[in-house]
Parts: structure tokens; C-alpha cells; sequence
């Protein structure tokens, strides 16, 4: 079920009133969102359910065995199983076709020709949000910094709470578990900051990214015909169709968890008003950022053991954290632009002692994202070397722009959601929170002019992008 779809918009106000009608009834209210968000993902594909149910009872039991467990190393051996067990799954769905088809390109360079080895596998929406969500629970047990969960209900509804169980944000057991289990109480303030949230999300999907996207795929499609000027235009019309998709996705799932009681973490802070890469992954799907943070990079040594391995461990961080978004060598460039650069900061601020850049710092924060973004957007390596060959060698000719009707619809669109980011940012109020600004009559105006809009600018249920992921 998309979040911008029918099916949601009656979904979403059938469960919120049934789950207030329940209400002091915590669980029967986990209850309804576990039966809830099974019927949320399984509108896609029940058949993957089961997959969901697997990891939650894996985890459930083995985060059980992990804490009453007082070996040290027996503790570690349920980790492995849990570890095991989950990525071993996420390897087959999502990169077993891939590495099969490096393995036999690779072969067939040195003569060796082998019969095909891939598998007719659908990747499971999902599966790379709730693998991470699940792991972090048992890491987080196996060090000692939560409690493993008894109560399975609640258990499950923390791994399969539908507003972010399709794209995010990752939320980590210690802040969501104990909301889970605690009774919630009808705040108007939540819904009614809860409501703005949403309709900003589907504001940012629906008019600005959709929109945005039409002239990015004809321009991708076609790349072949057209100049470098248009290519360069399209990638940064792609640069902030994947932010406002991504972000808008986020908005709603925080927004509709809010009508629930509960609060998420924030996902987004204006990553493109960062004067550094460093600083642009602080505030990029932050949740996946902290996440490879905490469980990766620290994992791996962190920058505990010499400047040398602190490279390593930022490079093989960013690099897996590439190949996490798809399995394809064009999102482990990606990883790898980004891990560079954030070597090659690390190194600037500790030789110069600086902790950031000047103002140029926008410029070639948006530049270093910008290139990165043709691999991540490109159907292969030799469609991102082409565009950026157009680029760099000058090829820009006459401007030519493409479709201009859908050229300046983009453009229009592009420019209010930036507006309006940059009237939030200067606030100073993080935008989950920006609703509460408004009296109701001011926030029902607002609401009703983005309706408006939606319908003005709505043209067909578009995935989002990170749904692929």
C-alpha cells in the first residue's frame, strides 16, 4: 500500500479510529497496529509476509537468549544467529543475482564461460528497513544497553509498525519499544502536528517530486541525444526530486505515527544547506546515517586505532553503505565518491584544525552530491561515464532544455519546496514540529491549499524511489 495512494488515504482514518476507540487498552491497540501493518504490507505481496513474521520471532527469541545468557561467548554465538540469519536472507534477495552476474562476467574476462546462475527473485519491499531494525534490537542487547523484549505482541508491532516499516526511518528499540509498551494518551497537539506533517510529505511526493521526476526520466532515457547543459539540468532536478520523494516519505510516516501516539526520529534536517559532507550526512536519512555510525563504523574500530584505519573503516562504512541501497557496482561508486571526500575532510580539519568550511563550503558540498547522484541515478556505469563526459569535456552546446512546459512545471514546483525549507530552516523549528506554529484556522487554510495543489499537480500513483531499496 502506497502512502499516496486511495487505498491509504481510507486506510490510515479507519485504523485511527478504531485504535482511539480502544483506547486505555495499550494492547489491543498494539494489537490493531500488528494486524494493521500486516494488511498494510501484504496489500503489496502477502506472500513476503511470512519473511517479516520469521525475523520477528528470530529476534524475539534469540534477544531473550542473548541477555539471560551469562557466557560471553555463547552471548556472542546468539548474536551470529541473529546476524546470520537476517543479512543471510537480505544477501539472497537482494544480491544473489548480482554477485552471480559479477561472478560470471568475471569468468567470462579470463575464458572461462559459466551457464546462467541467476534466480527469478522479486525483492521484498522493505526488507533492507526492517533487517536493520531487527539487528539493531539484538546488538543492542548483546551490549548490554537494552532489555530484551517479553511481550511478543509488542515485540512485532515494533518491528512491523506499517508507517515506516516500507522505507523508514530505522528506528532503534530503545527509543520506540518503550512507547510501544506504555500507554498512549489523544494529544491534540501530536495530530495536529501529526496532520500538517502528512500533507507537507504528500505535498513534496505528489506535486514537487513526481513532477520533477517526469523531466528526469526523459532526460535519463534519452541521455544519449542530449547535451551536456540538459544532462546537468536533469541531475539537479534529480538531486532534489530524491530529497523531496525520500523526505516527503519520511514526513508522512513521522506524521501518521504521530496520530498514534508515537514519536519517530527525525529523518531529514535540510541536508542541502550543509557546507560539508560530513555535515550533509548528519542531516541526509539520518537514521540509516547513525545506523552505519553506530553499528558499522564503530563496529569496525571507529577512529580509535590510528588515522590509517580510521580511513579504512570510513571508506568500507561508506562503501557497504552504498551497496546497501542496491545491488548494482554503479551504488558502490556512490559509496565510494562519498567516502573519499569524507576521508579527504577528516584530513582537511585535522591538518588545518578547522571544523568546517566558509561559505564556498555549500558550493562544493552540492557539487561532490551532485556527481555521486549520476551513479545513483544512471542504469549503469557506462550511462554515468557518458553524462559526466559531456560534462567535464564542455559539451554543452546551444541550451537545450527538453520539454519546456514540463521544464518550467518542475522548475515552479522546485523552487516553493525550497522556499518553503529555507523559511523552516531559518526558523529554527525542526518542520515535525512546525505545525504547532499555526492556530487550527490558520493550519486548515494551509492544509486546504496543498490539497488544492495536489489536485492541480497529481498525474499518476508513483512509487517512491526508496521503495526499490
Amino acid at each position: 500500500m502506497l502512502f499516496n495512494s486511495i487505498e491509504y488515504l481510507i486506510f490510515l482514518p479507519i485504523v485511527f479510529i478504531i485504535y482511539w476507540l480502544l483506547n486505555p487498552n495499550y494492547k489491543n491497540q498494539n494489537a490493531l497496529l500488528l494486524i494493521s501493518s500486516y494488511v498494510f504490507y501484504g496489500w503489496w505481496d502477502y506472500r513476503f509476509l511470512s519473511l517479516i513474521i520469521f525475523s520477528s520471532f528470530l529476534d524475539y527469541f534469540v534477544g531473550q537468549r542473548i541477555e539471560i545468557t551469562e557466557d560471553q561467548k555463547h552471548k556472542k554465538r546468539w548474536l551470529l544467529v541473529s546476524l546470520c540469519s537476517n543479512l543471510g536472507l537480505l544477501a539472497l534477495f537482494k544480491y544473489y543475482n548480482f554477485f552471480a552476474d559479477s561472478f560470471a562476467i568475471t569468468m567470462a574476462a579470463v575464458g572461462w564461460d559459466v551457464n546462467d546462475l541467476t534466480l527469478n527473485i522479486i525483492l521484498p519491499v522493505g526488507i533492507s528497513f526492517y533487517t536493520f531494525q531487527t539487528l539493531s534490537y539484538s546488538i543492542d542487547i548483546y551490549r548490554g544497553q537494552i532489555k530484551a523484549s517479553r511481550d511478543i505482541i509488542g515485540f512485532f508491532t515494533f518491528v512491523s509498525m506499517f508507517p515506516q516499516l516500507v522505507a523508514g526511518p530505522i528506528e532503534r528499540a530503545s527509543n520506540l519499544i518503550p512507547q510501544i509498551v506504555s500507554k498512549r494518551h489523544l494529544n491534540a497537539t501530536l495530530i495536529k502536528t501529526g496532520l500538517f506533517q502528512i500533507f507537507i510529505g504528500l505535498f513534496r511526493k505528489v506535486a514537487i517530486a513526481d513532477n520533477l521526476g517526469v523531466y528526469v526520466d526523459s532526460v535519463y532515457a534519452n541521455h544519449e541525444i542530449h547535451n551536456g547543459s540538459t544532462l546537468l539540468v536533469a541531475t539537479i532536478f534529480y538531486a532534489f526530486q530524491i530529497y523531496f520523494d525520500f523526505s516527503g516519505y519520511s514526513d508522512i510516516a513521522i506524521g501518521s505515527a504521530k496520530l498514534f501516539g508515537f514519536n519517530f526520529n527525525r529523518n531529514f534536517n535540510f541536508p542541502y544547506f550543509s557546507r560539508t559532507l560530513t555535515e550533509f550526512w548528519r542531516r541526509w536519512h539520518m537514521s540509516l546515517s547513525f545506523w552505519l555510525r553506530d553499528y558499522l563504523y564503530i563496529s569496525l574500530g571507529g577512529n580509535r586505532k590510528g588515522i590509517v584505519i580510521t580511513y579504512r573503516n570510513l571508506m568500507l562504512t561508506m562503501l557497504l553503505g552504498g551497496l546497501w541501497h542496491g545491488s548494482s557496482w554503479n551504488f558502490v561508486i556512490w559509496g565510494a565518491i562519498h567516502g573519499i571526500f569524507l576521508s579527504l575532510e577528516k584530513y582537511t580539519f585535522s591538518t588545518f584544525k578547522i571544523k568546517t568550511f566558509n561559505s564556498f563550503g555549500y558550493i562544493y558540498t552540492f557539487i561532490v552530491v551532485l556527481i555521486a547522484w549520476v551513479f545513483f541515478r544512471a542504469e549503469d556505469f557506462n550511462t554515468a561515464a557518458s553524462i559526466l563526459s559531456k560534462w567535464f569535456t564542455l559539451d554543452f552546446g546551444s541550451l537545450f532544455i527538453g520539454n519546456i512546459n514540463t521544464f518550467i512545471n518542475a522548475l515552479m514546483l522546485m523552487l516553493i519546496g525550497l522556499s518553503i525549507d529555507l523559511k523552516v530552516f531559518r526558523s529554527n523549528v525542526a518542520l515535525e514540529d512546525y505545525g504547532s506554529k499555526f492556530s487550527t484556522v490558520k493550519l486548515s487554510i494551509i492544509v486546504s491549499v496543498i490539497i488544492i495543489m495536489l489536485c492541480l499537480f497529481y498525474s499518476t500513483t508513483e512509487n517512491f524511489i526508496y521503495f526499490q531499496f
